[in-house]
């Protein structure tokens, strides 16, 4: 597994993220830097990945630097990684998704799972990985770092 996941992290580039939090309605902004999937997306984009985010109730916003989109197909650009933060039965309408805009990986993020969407996916002849961070994965195989642990900023 640790073989497959280097492969996947040395070539793509390109990382949609789904389900990236947004900073809700008198919320302060702090709380946003400490949401997991944006601690995620900062750390991927500063070890030079590109992190698209998708998440519908914040089309249009900017969160670290990118345009936030609705859903997969929004996004004109090639997407290598789609990497998930929502429940896992969702899971397989965004696999049908990812497909349809030829991604290379489904990645569904810890404690995410499901059946479908990995059938889905290798059925499309993607690669498929589950119940796992990339982050901590990318820590692990190219810092050495272990345990791995969220930097928290405020």
């Amino acid at each position: 597994m640790t073989k497959l996941i280097e492969d996947i992290l040395k070539s793509s580039k390109t990382i949609a993220m789904v389900g990236v939090s947004s900073l809700k309605k008198k919320e302060d902004p702090k709380n946003l830097k400490r949401k997991p999937s944006t601690i995620v997306m900062k750390y991927m984009q500063e070890f030079g990945y590109r992190v698209i985010p998708v998440n519908p109730f914040a089309e249009g916003e900017i969160i670290h630097g990118e345009k936030v989109f609705s859903k997969l197909e929004d996004i004109k650009i090639p997407i290598d990684i789609v990497n998930i933060f929502r429940p896992s039965n969702e899971t397989p309408d965004l696999a049908n998704e990812a497909v349809k805009i030829n991604a290379k990986v489904l990645w569904l993020q810890y404690g995410i799972k499901n059946d479908a969407a990995e059938k889905i996916a290798l059925d499309a002849k993607m690669k498929y990985i589950s119940n796992r961070c990339i982050k901590q994965d990318y820590q692990n195989i190219f810092q050495k770092v272990n345990p791995v642990f969220p930097a928290l900023k405020s």
